[in-house]
């Protein structure tokens, strides 16, 4: 991986967070379903056959990772779609046939789908900037086309679609967000989010319309080992970790485990109504707490300074314009700031009494994310 060089860095999630730190260079190392049902008849007592083949896009990510690793165990034959190229670290070993694709390539995708009869569809453009803010748009709803179409021509039996919470609208009186809170797309804050919110539409027409067999999953924030790349909630770990999170705003965010989320997608599979929306969180945590146990975890003391999203707006100006011309992420943005003001709180209810989904303590998820990035080498 190439060498991370700036004073500043914001760590922001498309679920809210977002951090103020100075930084020194860091280097981030590589390393029998009953089919067609109604979404009356789907229901819990109806199960998957293990002998059909499972397909995961995105399965060498973080999330597609664990959704492999929690299915190793069931017996069924796993697919996972890869970008060539792309690390294979996280899955390295496993008992899973490879093959190369790329979303916006529709040959190669219904290539990978062939005998296929059940999809997690987990990969997805997960860029919080860049230079075309359309160009993430168009990767994610236009690659969830093209992967439901394919699905459909090829009689997949079930699909379990990862969205995100990024879909869904923060209350009014900071309580935690439900199912029935829909994000508008032209409320949507930055490109990712509104990216999601188009493919997730899609992906409900789709099933209103055309009987595409779809559940819905909507992670919130997932942390724990093997976020190679890392996400950039992994980065705020690294950073908190290694003392360089002076400093944070007031907002709020979801924590969970990834594998808490990968068992969730398997519950979804195995419990989930067609066409239903499942949140998949763990708990509502501010910022300033989650460095708190960061540093506590590394023996520091925690992060005192609280800095207005005010003070910031000028950096973002400047860190984005500079961006345009190196085409190089920018550390502070200004759809980041605006992120920022949400305390970006969600509530697993639903996922809980429908799926029999659980989750661990957020301490548990931050303490694993640690020890992976110290074994992996991202911490001195």
């Amino acid at each position: 991986m190439k060498t991370k060089q700036s004073r500043f860095y914001s760590g922001l999630t498309p679920s809210g967070p977002y951090i103020l730190a100075r930084l020194k260079p860091m280097h981030y190392p590589i390393g029998g379903w009953e089919s067609r049902q109604s979404n009356d008849q789907a229901g819990n007592d109806n199960r998957m056959s293990v002998t059909q083949r499972v397909l995961v896009t995105g399965g060498t990510g973080f999330v597609g990772s664990a959704v492999i690793r929690a299915l190793i165990g069931s017996g069924r034959r796993i697919r996972a779609l890869v970008r060539p190229g792309s690390p294979r670290d996280n899955i390295a070993g496993l008992d899973v046939e490879l093959t190369e694709g790329d979303l916006r390539d529709p040959a190669s995708i219904d290539r990978a789908m062939a005998e296929t009869g059940v999809l997690f569809h987990v990969a997805a453009d997960y860029r919080l900037w860049a230079p075309d803010h359309n160009e993430i748009v168009k990767n994610n709803l236009n690659g969830t086309r093209i992967v439901m179409e394919a699905a459909l021509r090829h009689g997949v039996e079930r699909i379990v679609y990862t969205s995100s919470v990024a879909t869904l609208a923060p209350r009014p009186d900071g309580s935690p967000a439900d199912e029935g809170s829909p994000l508008d797309e032209s409320r949507a804050i930055g490109a990712y989010k509104q990216s999601k919110v188009a493919a997730e539409r899609l992906v409900q027409a789709m099933t209103a319309e055309r009987g595409l067999p779809a559940v819905i999953v909507n992670p919130s924030t997932p942390i724990g080992p093997r976020d190679i790349k890392p996400t950039p909630t992994g980065r705020i770990i690294v950073e908190a970790a290694s003392g360089r999170m002076p400093g944070y705003v007031d907002t709020s965010l979801n924590l969970v485990h990834v594998d808490d989320v990968a068992a969730g997608h398997l519950a979804a599979l195995e419990r989930g109504r067609v066409g239903e929306l499942y949140i998949l969180g763990g708990e509502n945590v501010t910022l300033a707490r989650m460095l708190g146990e960061i540093a506590r975890l590394m023996g520091r003391r925690p992060p005192r300074l609280r800095i207005p999203r005010v003070a910031i707006y000028p950096l973002a100006v400047v860190t984005e314009t500079v961006a345009r011309f190196t085409k190089r992420e920018p550390f502070v943005t200004l759809d980041g700031l605006r992120m920022a003001k949400h305390h970006m709180v969600f509530d697993s209810a639903k996922a809980e009494r429908e799926l029999g989904y659980r989750a661990r303590p957020f301490t548990e998820g931050l303490a694993e994310a640690i020890a992976w990035f110290r074994q992996a080498g991202y911490l001195g």
